[in-house]
């Protein structure tokens, strides 16, 4: 494959996945994030560090300096000039456990959050080094971090991660379209922003993206998450900390169900790709939860208790948008029904979307989106109560590989601008496309038993007449017919002829 036209994180995963060698993905990705990690930190200091060292009334070794700029303070042993240097050394793995432990120290809020076992035995030294040698380029000074270089390399190595993972891969990782067509449906330039099940901060990430673009304010957005896995929520905290997202993801991983660390939280977004489907989630322990407002959720499948985990969450006019497996919009089991019965009679739902499949590196089954909010009236100019907009957006997307999907710029701008026009947002007008978004009254749903799935209520596309009579097109199609026939069996023949030559018979 060139490395002449793609871009340097491509070029570095190419580098570093020939250095992977036997290792499993997952350990991998936790050796080199890491390492990612260290170089950015030192990157940001050692520029700093250079300008404090021309300065006559500044010190370089004085803590306080680094801390006015929202630099972290990276001591000796930990700089990746240090690092570097000893590279090639046997000891090295001992050397950035000592530098990881080291910088945890002097700062806070990293604390248990970096990986600090690169000594041990099983981590191939040679390779070690060699890995080190690849990050040669900057991505922590300052015009590395105006390009956001690092945060570039992390998601990209993040979405390779999850390709190379497979099905455990989709838990620490939502691909980055759906990520933003949630943010740009939602649009969350104001207010508490939460995800019960934040996986390495994708979420959070596009949500400051969005309002940066927007030329909003960065500080008018608080986030909040959380995350079960200990991995992931380290992972979570170092992808926070190299973009400067101040978030609140709690002190340590939790169970958002068992352990609900932000339980006075009152959002005003939440945006969530809860793992799908979990029967392991200990619903049997939780009968009766007072968050189960709607009904109480089957012990055997967790979707329907995170749907009314975020209900639970949301403010007086706040809304959530969510991924989840096509099942749960049309799931008759008894306690399932009647949740999504109450929730639509209460008129909870704004918006369905269904999506097409291989989005996902986890899974190949089709998603759709749910959004759900406690005042509709709010939302835009025009009112929506008891109407629920589908949207069937299954054609949207194209093959960015030969197994997954993404969504272009142009569709995501197709399901957000029907959205916001259906909600009135400036003044737009919305209208009905069939086959594609239909908005419907609370009482037709209810005859359709309650299911959500949009492509009962949208029809069927037009199709547009290409004006060729009925007649003519079916004699057109017998004649091609009719030729395709006759090449095939001069095919037969030629095939016979020659097999009979060399004294095959058939």
């Amino acid at each position: 494959m060139s490395t002449a036209n793609i871009g340097y994180e491509e070029k570095l995963w190419l580098m570093a996945d020939k250095l992977r060698g036997s290792m499993d993905a997952s350990e991998y990705k936790n050796v080199v994030l890491g390492l990612l990690f260290l170089k950015y930190v030192s990157d940001a200091f050692e520029e700093k560090y250079a300008e404090l060292l021309v300065d006559e009334f500044a010190d370089p070794e004085d803590q306080d300096e680094y801390l006015a700029e929202n630099i972290f303070w990276v001591p000796k042993e930990a700089r990746w000039s240090y690092i570097k240097e000893n590279a090639k050394k046997p000891e090295i793995g001992q050397i950035i456990d000592q530098g990881m432990i080291s910088i945890e120290k002097e700062n806070d809020s990293l604390r248990g959050v970096l990986p600090k076992d690169y000594a041990r035995p099983a981590l191939d030294k040679a390779r070690l080094g060699e890995t080190i040698d690849l990050f040669s380029f900057k991505v922590g000074d300052k015009g590395s971090r105006s390009k956001d270089v690092l945060g570039r390399v992390y998601e990209y190595f993040l979405s390779k991660f999850a390709s190379a993972e497979g099905k455990n891969g989709g838990e620490f990782y939502t691909p980055t379209s759906i990520v933003k067509l949630l943010v740009e449906m939602l649009e969350p330039y104001k207010g508490r922003i939460y995800d019960p099940c934040c996986g390495s901060g994708g979420m959070f990430v596009q949500s400051e993206k969005f309002v940066e673009e927007h030329q909003g304010r960065l500080g008018d957005i608080a986030v909040y998450g959380q995350e079960s896995n200990p991995t992931t929520w380290r992972l979570c905290k170092m992808n926070l900390a190299i973009r400067g997202i101040d978030g609140n993801i709690g002190e340590h991983n939790a169970d958002t169900f068992h352990n609900d660390l932000h339980k006075g939280l009152k959002a005003d977004y939440i945006l969530a790709n809860p793992p799908f489907n979990i029967s392991d989630w200990g619903g049997e322990k939780l009968r009766d939860d007072v968050r189960w407002q709607y009904g109480i959720p089957p012990a055997g499948n967790a979707n329907y208790a995170w749907i009314q985990h975020m209900v639970s969450k949301l403010a007086p006019s706040g809304t959530a948008g969510f991924v989840l497996a096509n099942g749960s919009m049309s799931t008759s089991t008894t306690s399932e029904l009647e949740i999504r019965k109450n929730l639509i009679q209460n008129d909870l739902i704004e918006c369905i979307v269904t999506l097409p499949g291989q989005l996902f590196y986890s899974t190949q089954i089709p998603v759709s989106l749910w959004f759900l909010t406690r005042n509709k009236a709010a939302k835009g100019q025009r009112d929506r109560k008891e109407e629920i907009l589908f949207i069937d957006a299954r054609k949207i997307g194209f093959m960015a590989d030969r197994t997954h999907k993404e969504l272009s710029k142009k569709d995501i701008a197709k399901v957000t601008e029907v959205f916001h026009a259906w909600r009135g947002k400036n003044g737009q007008s919305y209208e009905d496309i069939a086959g594609f978004c239909r908005s419907v009254s609370i009482g037709e749903v209810r005859e359709h038993e309650y299911i959500l799935t949009p492509g009962r209520y949208v029809g069927l596309e037009e199709v547009e007449e290409d004006g060729e009579p009925f007649e003519e097109k079916m004699q057109r199609l017998t004649t091609e017919l009719a030729e395709q026939l006759a090449k095939s069996k001069k095919l037969e023949s030629e095939i016979r002829q020659a097999l009979g030559g060399i004294g095959y018979e058939i």
